[in-house]
């Protein structure tokens, strides 16, 4: 397997099914914390979070969740092959992404999807929900730090309620611990 190289078009198209939904109510602010959890998993679903934080594995019928690195992100130990020189240019392809749909190569350089996990040392094992809410807010990570990459839908989750990112946080939080170690991004070149 190697890029996946998408026309422009087909790419914002693709992100944009990924990345809309309809309006959901969020859990109520008293609900008890399986409710809770249940509606994060709800919105990670609908927001199509596996589609680039869980590695895929190839079937007959395609690529697939492996589901036993479920939101992992991207593998710490496989490399992305090369961008071929031109292949991102103006009026060519707008960005290409590796066969897990984990890496994604653009006019941003190369990024990498987050370990989503709560392990504490590799995923967000170790953040809090406000540090969640105001990743989410302000598309930087950890609310401060470098900016949040394509093709995160930062204006999506931007536009989800306090209530309903909480939720997606304690989902994440109840899920299997996976030691993960994800590559920093790449800058263009």
């Amino acid at each position: 397997m190697g890029i996946a190289r998408l026309e422009p078009a087909v790419a914002v198209a693709a992100l944009l099914a990924v990345t809309a939904s309809a309006p959901v109510a969020a859990a109520p602010p008293d609900a008890k914390p399986a409710e809770q959890v249940r509606r994060g998993e709800h919105l990670a679903a609908l927001g199509g979070c596996s589609d680039c934080h869980t590695p895929k594995r190839m079937t007959p019928q395609g690529p697939v969740p492996d589901v036993s690195r479920l939101l992992s992100g991207h593998p710490q130990n496989e490399a992305v092959p090369a961008v071929p020189p031109g292949a991102l240019s103006p009026g060519g392809w707008m960005a290409m992404a590796n066969e897990h749909l984990s890496a994604w190569a653009g006019p941003w350089g190369v990024s990498y999807a987050a370990n989503l996990t709560p392990d504490r040392r590799t995923g967000l094992g170790a953040w809090t929900a406000d540090q969640f809410v105001k990743t989410m807010r302000t598309g930087k990570h950890l609310g401060v730090g470098r900016p949040l990459l394509p093709p995160m839908p930062v204006a999506s989750l931007a536009a989800l309620s306090d209530a309903e990112l909480r939720a997606l946080f304690a989902y994440l939080q109840s899920i299997k611990p996976i030691e993960n170690q994800v590559p920093q991004p790449i800058p263009p070149k």
